[in-house]
């Protein structure tokens, strides 16, 4: 089964806690701490791999997780990492975040890695802690959440050329004649209700991948039948082979036909009007076709385009055109940057993930002063807000960030309650 979109739910493993412990050993007095930090939690990584073609895997399930990291422990052992999930995808998948519609990341070339999600940091253990005023630190730091979000993967296919027209053109037939592949063929519409792929060789080391796109009929571009399902399949193509039903057996005119799927495909993408298009006429083994033949070369010489006179059931003219669009391609290919290299890794940290503790705002709300910033919330995420000993470790860092010096500068009141991502005090100068 053919299944090109998919939503998915991925997170990242949560890290580690990190361990309070002091040292305890016969005859060492005052061994000082000896608390490890957590593991790192598990990634989600997006891999693309080229023995997929389709996202049916994800037809079924759709959340994933990644294992979290394991607390550290005494004798400064820290926690071992959680394993990462790799989850493969076809080459050609556009991942996109579900809420913001913003694109992460589009995984065209086999090998290519995105990691999704981050694992959450592990904790510190009291040892992180200690300085020369703190020399026994009795608290230590809670793992990093990992992030979760909901994804949208895209399935565009990789082909060289797509193949475009009306239902019954005859597309399905032309791939099956020029590939090894075996489409569905009938004298209905929407015979082809799924892309079929084949590759089209033209002698030893020279072949092209060519795509057969479900037929396209006016208002496409809105979705009107089979439109949006797989329009998107064309996007990638570097030559557009339009066939054409020549003998008109539908009993529409094929010139009107050429230039109404030309319009979809502009309305669609403008892109897709400025590729390279060859013009198959096919069914040139009917009457019909050769009294129609000249209107369609006079209609495609307007726009440029060579009109190759075609008959797929019979394979008249096939070997030509292939050969034409074979070098076409090669010239297309060979005017294009080398692609990048397989191993490449994409790392998608939003700004929350990657901001600091030293980058925050404070707003002014009825009679409080609330402080916000995503570094901050992080941390206080991670700290036992209900231990002293971190409450002082606190105090030390709002000074050091310069967080009471900006509420000096505002003339913040004595007594006045400052609320710093969820915790409370009241100000004293």
């Amino acid at each position: 089964m053919f299944i090109d979109q998919a939503r998915i739910y991925v997170k990242a493993g949560d890290g580690g806690n990190g361990c309070v412990s002091f040292r305890r050993e016969k005859y060492v007095p005052a061994g000082g701490p000896d608390g490890g930090d957590g593991g790192r939690g598990g990634s989600v990584i997006l891999e693309a791999d080229q023995n997929l073609t389709t996202l049916i895997d994800f037809r079924y399930r759709k959340h994933f997780k990644a294992e979290n990291g394991q607390p550290g422990r005494g004798k400064n052992q820290f926690g071992k990492d959680g394993e990462d999930l790799i989850i493969r995808i076809p080459p050609g998948t556009v991942v996109t975040h579900s809420e913001t519609g913003e694109l992460i990341a589009d995984l065209a070339q086999p090998g290519q890695r995105l990691v999704v999600a981050v694992g959450g940091r592990g904790g510190r253990g009291n040892t992180r802690f200690t300085t020369s005023t703190r020399q026994a630190p009795a608290f230590a730091e809670r793992g990093e959440k990992g992030p979760e979000l909901w994804i949208d993967l895209e399935l565009k296919l990789i082909a060289d050329v797509a193949l475009v027209g009306y239902p019954n053109a005859g597309k399905s037939t032309l791939i099956s004649v020029v590939s090894a592949a075996k489409p569905k063929i009938a004298d209905y519409p929407f015979t082809t209700l799924v892309p079929n792929l084949g590759v089209v060789s033209l002698g030893e080391g020279e072949s092209f991948v060519v795509a057969d796109v479900p037929g396209l009929i006016e208002g496409a571009h809105r979705g009107v039948g089979l439109g949006h399902d797989f329009l998107r399949h064309i996007e990638r193509t570097r030559v557009i082979v339009h066939v054409v039903d020549t003998a008109g057996i539908e009993g529409r005119n094929p010139v009107e036909d050429y230039q109404q799927i030309n319009k979809e495909l502009a309305l669609y993408n403008p892109r897709l009007a400025q590729l390279p298009q060859v013009v198959a006429a096919n069914k040139m083994d009917l009457p019909a076709a050769r009294h129609n033949l000249e209107q369609l070369q006079q209609a495609a010489a307007q726009e440029g385009r060579m009109v190759f006179p075609i008959s797929a059931a019979t394979r008249q003219g096939t070997q030509e055109l292939i050969e034409h669009v074979g070098r076409l391609v090669a010239e297309i290919k060979a005017q294009e940057p080398a692609e990048t290299a397989s191993d490449d890794v994409i790392v998608y940290q939003p700004k929350s993930q990657t901001a600091s503790v030293e980058e925050f705002t404070i707003r002014r709300e009825n009679d409080d002063y609330v402080v916000e910033g995503e570094g901050l919330r992080r941390l206080l995420e991670r700290l036992d807000l209900d231990n002293a000993e971190t409450l002082e470790y606190l105090q030390r860092l709002f000074e050091k960030i310069g967080l009471y010096q900006k509420l000096r500068a505002m003339q913040v009141p004595d007594g006045a309650t400052v609320r710093v991502e969820g915790l409370e005090f009241q100000y004293q100068e």
